[in-house]
């Protein structure tokens, strides 16, 4: 099984079909599994949970066109990790805006959109090699991100811990072998953020500690 990243994949029977009859419903969306977005040898890889409807499952762009986005790529621009503020316009279904990530990259946990935004087990575990590529190739002494307590849970598989080696907490920071250090953050979704669960502070901190550390 090649780990490069497939655009045709259908390893998950249940995304495939999915996505088949979103095609016929929202036929200018993307519809199929998103690539990750930035530079390849990135020293900061930040992993969401998995594509949305009409965010990154109709622009092709990870966190591109929904309410999450919006607060993940202003705090990117606070901190130097991307060239411009804001996304494209939610709504839109294109990622032609000109956004450019700065020693940054995103990816999820599950490159494919799931009914429900929910994914299972299985498609965690059939897509954790594609993430597992990614961790092994990014430069020594680098950061990654686990957005949330299911990408939390992928970095560790995809690194050969057990799901219990580390727990997911937010602002935790955690070494891990190969020289790589992984932060927790409460995923930046509409829901976390409207039940201040997640605050732009709260947000904003996590990003101000992994700058510091890549800069020392």
């Amino acid at each position: 099984m090649s780990s490069k990243f497939n655009l045709n994949c259908v390893d998950c029977p249940r995304l495939a079909n999915f996505l088949s009859e979103l095609r016929k419903q929202y036929p200018k969306y993307h519809n199929l599994p998103v690539a990750p977005f930035g530079d390849a040898k990135a020293s900061f890889l930040i992993v969401g949970l998995a594509p949305g409807l009409h965010g990154a499952n109709a622009t092709g762009r990870p966190f591109t066109g929904d309410y999450a986005g919006e607060l993940l790529y202003a705090t990117l621009h606070k901190y130097g990790f991307s060239n411009q503020p804001m996304q494209i316009e939610r709504g839109r279904t294109d990622a032609n805006d000109k956004l450019k990530l700065l020693n940054c990259r995103i990816s999820n946990a599950v490159k494919c959109l799931p009914p429900q935004n929910k994914v299972t087990t299985f498609e965690i575990n059939t897509c954790n090699h594609y993430l597992a590529k990614e961790l092994k190739d990014m430069p020594k002494n680098s950061i990654v991100l686990a957005l949330g307590g299911v990408a939390h849970k992928a970095i560790l598989k995809a690194m050969d811990y057990t799901q219990s080696a580390f727990k997911f907490s937010h602002n935790a920071r955690y070494e891990l072998s190969h020289n790589l250090v992984m932060y927790n953050s409460y995923h930046c979704s509409r829901y976390n953020t409207n039940t201040k669960r997640l605050t732009p502070v709260m947000f904003e901190n996590v990003f101000a500690d992994i700058k510091s550390e890549l800069d020392a």
